[in-house]
């Protein structure tokens, strides 16, 4: 079965590379010797293709109820913490576990989503669109998490800095993904950059960890997202 599946193959992109029909005097062992650098050529041609497609097409991989749900997720954390933890900045590790913990489950929750939305809308294209989407907010998902490590190993003492840093490269995060979701989403992108400057600016008042620094920003950011998600449904207000 796999060699019949590769001499069709070979058969297609060698007709479609050179414009010219394999003869039908050639054998198996003939057909199989065609040049790999044609298979090659043609299949990465197709990559190239789909991901210019990928690229200029509207990625539906992010549903509103899920991008609230991650907003019910920040709120129970930021509760549960103001009750739990009487002094968050005496407690770094625990306040930052539970927020590492909470991006987790949602960034699970998203990308569980996402996988099952991108199969219905995008069909073929489902692979290419996550891989564009995750390759989007990666750089920015990458430096929070190196940011904390970084700062917790020789700054300890400007951790109070990270809720308001890891805002602002949220926000760096959207904004990097706006060309292939509604135009209007710039707008959580605006929030997240302002609120991550107003909590910074607050913070240095005091240089103190609050769960509220964290909860209330994101719980605003992402019942925003999920509003703009679910007006822009349809295809009116998506860069295509």
């Amino acid at each position: 079965m796999r060699t019949c599946l590769y001499f069709a193959v070979r058969y297609t992109l060698h007709y479609k590379v050179t414009g010219s029909r394999v003869p039908e005097t050639l054998g198996w062992n003939e057909v199989l010797a065609l040049p790999m650098r044609d298979l090659d050529k043609a299949l990465a041609d197709i990559v190239a293709i789909r991901s210019q497609i990928a690229a200029g097409t509207a990625f539906r991989g992010y549903g509103p109820a899920t991008m609230a749900a991650t907003g019910a997720v920040a709120l129970i954390t930021a509760v549960l913490q103001s009750w739990w933890l009487d002094d968050p900045t005496a407690e770094p590790l625990a306040f930052f576990i539970g927020w590492f913990v909470a991006a987790a489950l949602s960034g699970l929750v998203i990308g569980i989503e996402m996988r099952a939305r991108s199969r219905r809308h995008h069909s073929g294209l489902a692979d290419a669109m996550i891989h564009q989407a995750v390759e989007q907010f990666l750089p920015a998902g990458v430096a929070g998490v190196l940011l904390a490590v970084v700062m917790w190993k020789f700054a300890a003492e400007t951790l109070w800095l990270l809720p308001g840093l890891w805002q602002i490269l949220v926000s760096l995060g959207i904004f990097a993904s706006v060309r292939s979701l509604p135009r209007t989403v710039a707008l959580a992108g605006a929030w997240y950059f302002a609120s991550g400057f107003a909590v910074v600016a607050l913070a240095s008042q005091t240089k103190l960890l609050s769960p509220w620094t964290m909860g209330l920003p994101f719980v605003i950011g992402q019942s925003l997202m999920a509003a703009i998600l679910y007006v822009a449904s349809g295809d009116h207000d998506v860069e295509v």
